[in-house]
C-alpha cells in the first residue's frame, strides 16, 4: 500500500469509520434501530414540519382565525388516518418498500414507478428544505452582515450530513437524539403550559369560534365557509409529511419489525398530532398575529414566556435555537428514505443495479451520494430560498399518498372473502384515499403557477429516465438470453453419471500448467461463454481451473441473518457447478466462493493471494460486447470486470478481458468447436454445425 492510499484509508477510517463484519453475530444488532431511535431518525421530518404546516393552515384563514379550532380537528384526523393506514401497509409489506412497493404489486409496475419518482423528488426537496429552513432560523438571530453566509452554511450541513450517513444509520441517528429530545421537550412544555394557564378562557374561545362561524356563514354562505376551511387545511399538508418514512425503512428497524414499526408510527402520529394542534390552539388562546420577521411560533413562545423574566428570553432564545439545529437534522428522514427508495427501485431495474448496492459500513452509499448531491444541486439552483422550495414541496408525498390508499383499497376489497376485518381496513384505507387525494388536487390547483408545475415537470422527466433504463435492460436481458442456452448444451452433452464425479478420483493440480482464474456471476452463459473462451485461447495449455464468484451484499439480501445465509448457499452452489463440471472433463478446478459489500475490493483482495501463491495464473473476466457502446451500457454492465481489471493492472497482475457479443452464437458450431478443444463432450442429440466459424466467439 503506497503512502497516498494509507493516508486516504487512515483518514477514511477517521471520518467515516472501519469497516464492519459480516459474520459478527451481532451485526444486525449494532445497525438497527428501536423504535424510539427510529422516532428520533424518522419522524424528525413530521416533527419539524410542525413549525411551518400549522402557521401556513392558520395564516391561511385570514381574519376568521377562530375557525382554526376546525382545522386543527381535521389535521388530527387525518394524521391519525393516514398513520394507520400505513400501519396495514406494514403488515401487509413487512419487508418494506412503502408507497412504491404498494404501488407496483397491488395497482402497476408503471404506477409503481411513479410513486418511487415522486418520493426521491420530495425527498431530495426535504433535505435542502429543512436545512435552508434551519440555516434562515440560525441566522435570524445573528447580525444582518453575516446573512451571506447563509447559503455557504447550508452546504456545509449537507455535505455533514453526507458523512454522517455513510459512517451508518444508528450513528447518524444517535447524534442527533439530544437535538430532537431538546426540541421535543422545549415544545410540549410551550404548549402545556399556554392550555394550563388559559383553562377558564376555553369557554370564551368557543363563544368566539360560535361567533365567527355564524357571521361568516352569513356573509360567505355555508358553502364558502366549507371551502375557506378546506383550503386553510390544504395549506397546512405540510403537517403529514413524513409519516410514510417508517414503511419504506423497514428493513433498518429493529426484530421484530413490524411491531416495532407500528410502535414508532404511534409515536410519531401522537407527537405530530399534539404539537400540529396545540401550537394552532395556543395562536388562537395567545391571539397570535403575523409579525414581520418572525414565525407563528417564535411570536407565540415570547408571548407564552413575557412573565417568566430573564429566564423566559433565555428559554425563547433555546427553543429556537432547538428548532432551528432540529430544522436542519430533519433531512435525516430524507437521507434514510431516499436511498432505501432507489434500492428498491433498482432491483426492479427502474435504474442502475448499483443503487442497491452496501458499503462496508453496510449503508446504502450510493444512493446517499446521490440523494445528498441532488439536495446541494437544489440548494444552489434555487440560492437557498425556503419561499421558492416550499412551494415546490409536499406535492409529490400525496401523490405516493393517494396511489398507497388506492392499492390498499383494491387489496382489501381482493381479499374480502379471506379477510375477516376487510371492512374495517378498507374504511381506514378509504377515508385516508379521500383525504389524500384532495389535499393533492387541491395542492396541484394552488401551487401549479406559483411553481408546482417544476415539481411536476422534474417527477416526469425523472419517470422518463427510468423508463429508459428500464426498457434497456428489458431488451438486453431479451437478447442475452441466448447465452444461457449454453447451461441447456453443456448439461446435455454431460458423460453418464457425471453428477456423482465428486465421488470419483478428482484431478490433481498440475504446478507445470497454466491456471486461469475465472470471475464469474453464476452458473449461467456468462460464466459458460467465459469458461470456452479460455479454451479457445489456451487451448489444452490449461490444466487448472479457479472459479471466483462474489456474493454481493445488497440491500435486496441484507435483511437478516437467513437472507445472507441463502446468499452465501447460493454462490457455494453455483461454483460446484462449475467445478464438477470442469473436473468431468478431466482438469483440476477449484471453488472460491466471496461474501461482501464492495464486489471489486473482495475480488482484487482474494486475487493478490492467489497470484502469489499461483504465479503462473492469469485471471479472466467476461465483458458484454453490444452493438453501439452508450452511456447506458457502459453505466449499467461491466463496470465490475473493468474495476477489476484496472485495480488487477495497478498490482502487476495479468487479467483479460473477454469478449461476450450480445448477438446469438451460433450454438452447434460452437458446441462442435468446444468438442474438439476437450471441454464438451458431444452428445447423439445436439445438431451438427453449421459451419466452421462461429459468432459467438
Amino acid at each position: 500500500m503506497s503512502k497516498a492510499s494509507g493516508f486516504y484509508h487512515r483518514l477514511r477510517t477517521i471520518v467515516i469509520g472501519g469497516a464492519r463484519s459480516v459474520k459478527d453475530p451481532e451485526l444486525f444488532q449494532k445497525i438497527s434501530l428501536v423504535a424510539l431511535l427510529a422516532w428520533v431518525g424518522l419522524g424528525s421530518d413530521g416533527l419539524t414540519s410542525s413549525c411551518y404546516g400549522p402557521e401556513e393552515a392558520f395564516l391561511a384563514l385570514g381574519v376568521h382565525t377562530p375557525l382554526g379550532l376546525f382545522v386543527a380537528a381535521a389535521i388530527v384526523i387525518t394524521i391519525f388516518v393516514i398513520a394507520a393506514s400505513y400501519s396495514q401497509i406494514i403488515e401487509a409489506f413487512p419487508s418494506g418498500g412503502g408507497g412504491y412497493l404498494v404501488a407496483s404489486k397491488l395497482l402497476t409496475p408503471g404506477l409503481g414507478m411513479m410513486s418511487g419518482c415522486a418520493l426521491l423528488v420530495d425527498y431530495v426537496l426535504t433535505i435542502s428544505l429543512s436545512v435552508a429552513s434551519g440555516t434562515d432560523a440560525l441566522f435570524s438571530s445573528l447580525p444582518v452582515q453575516f446573512q451571506h453566509f447563509k447559503l455557504v452554511v447550508a452546504v456545509v450541513g449537507v455535505l455533514l450530513l453526507i458523512l454522517l450517513n455513510l459512517r451508518g444509520v444508528r450513528e447518524s441517528v444517535v447524534t442527533l437524539t439530544p437535538i430532537f429530545i431538546l426540541f421535543l421537550i422545549a415544545h410540549v412544555v410551550v404548549v402545556v403550559y399556554a392550555l394550563a394557564v388559559h383553562v377558564p378562557d376555553f369557554g370564551a374561545l368557543a363563544e368566539r369560534t360560535r361567533v365567527d362561524l355564524s357571521t361568516t356563514t352569513a356573509e360567505l354562505g355555508t358553502f364558502g365557509v366549507v371551502l375557506m376551511i378546506l383550503r386553510a387545511y390544504s395549506m397546512g399538508a405540510g403537517t403529514f409529511t413524513g409519516i410514510e418514512a417508517v414503511s419504506n425503512a423497514m428493513p433498518i428497524l429493529r426484530e421484530p419489525r413490524v411491531a416495532t414499526a407500528k410502535r414508532t408510527m404511534r409515536y410519531m402520529a401522537v407527537s405530530l398530532a399534539f404539537l400540529a394542534a396545540g401550537l394552532m390552539v395556543g395562536y388562537l388562546l395567545f391571539d397570535v398575529h403575523h409579525e414581520a420577521g418572525r414565525t407563528l411560533n417564535a411570536s407565540l413562545f415570547v408571548r407564552v414566556t413575557a412573565s417568566w423574566g430573564g429566564f423566559g428570553k433565555v428559554f425563547v432564545t433555546v427553543i429556537l435555537l432547538s428548532e432551528a439545529i432540529f430544522l436542519m437534522a430533519a433531512a435525516q428522514t430524507g437521507f434514510l428514505s431516499a436511498p432505501r427508495v432507489l434500492s428498491y427501485m433498482s432491483m426492479d431495474r427502474w435504474f442502475p443495479q448499483q443503487f442497491g448496492l452496501l458499503s462496508e459500513r453496510f449503508v446504502i452509499k450510493n444512493g446517499i451520494i446521490l440523494t445528498g448531491a441532488a439536495a446541494l444541486v437544489l440548494l444552489l439552483l434555487t440560492r437557498g430560498s425556503v419561499q421558492f422550495m416550499v412551494v415546490l414541496y409536499s406535492i409529490n408525498v400525496f401523490i405516493t399518498f393517494s396511489l398507497s390508499q388506492i392499492g390498499m383499497v383494491r387489496h382489501w376489497w381482493g381479499s374480502r372473502k379471506t379477510e375477516r376485518h376487510w371492512k374495517k381496513k378498507i374504511l381506514v384505507n378509504g377515508i385516508g384515499l379521500v383525504l389524500t387525494l384532495f389535499i393533492l388536487i387541491s395542492m396541484v390547483v394552488i401551487k401549479f403557477r406559483e411553481g408546482g408545475w417544476i415539481t411536476i415537470f422534474v417527477t416526469g422527466s425523472l419517470m422518463l429516465v427510468a423508463a429508459v433504463i428500464k426498457r434497456f435492460y428489458r431488451r438486453t436481458q431479451k437478447e442475452l438470453t441466448h447465452l444461457d442456452t449454453l447451461v441447456d448444451v453443456v448439461e446435455a452433452t454431460q458423460p453418464e453419471n457425471h453428477l456423482g464425479a465428486r465421488h470419483r478420483h478428482s484431478p490433481r493440480y498440475n504446478p507445470n500448467a497454466r491456471t486461469a482464474v475465472i470471475l464469474v456471476g453464476g452458473f449461467n452463459g456468462m460464466g459458460l461463454h467465459t469458461l470456452f473462451n479460455v479454451v479457445r485461447l489456451f487451448g489444452k495449455g490449461v490444466k487448472n481451473f479457479f472459479f471466483i464468484q462474489a456474493g454481493i451484499i445488497d440491500a435486496e439480501s441484507f435483511k437478516g441473518k437467513d437472507e445472507l445465509e441463502k446468499l452465501e448457499a447460493h454462490v457455494e452452489e453455483s461454483l460446484d457447478k462449475y467445478v464438477q463440471y470442469v473436473r468431468g472433463q478431466g482438469f483440476y478446478a477449484k471453488g472460491m466462493p466471496l461474501i461482501g459489500t464492495d464486489v471489486v475490493e473482495e475480488i482484487c483482495s482474494l486475487a493478490k493471494g492467489v497470484f502469489l501463491q499461483y504465479p503462473n495464473s492469469i485471471f479472466f473476466g467476461g465483458r458484454i460486447v453490444f452493438p453501439e457502446e452508450t452511456i447506458l451500457t457502459r453505466v449499467l454492465y461491466n463496470y465490475v470486470t473493468f474495476a477489476v481489471q484496472r485495480r488487477l493492472h495497478q498490482l502487476g497482475i495479468p487479467f483479460v478481458i473477454v469478449p461476450v457479443p450480445v448477438s446469438s452464437p451460433d450454438l452447434p458450431a460452437e458446441s462442435s468447436l468446444l468438442a474438439k478443444a476437450g471441454l464438451l463432450h458431444r452428445h447423439p442429440h445436439l445438431p451438427a454445425a453449421g459451419g466452421s466459424g462461429t459468432r459467438g466467439a
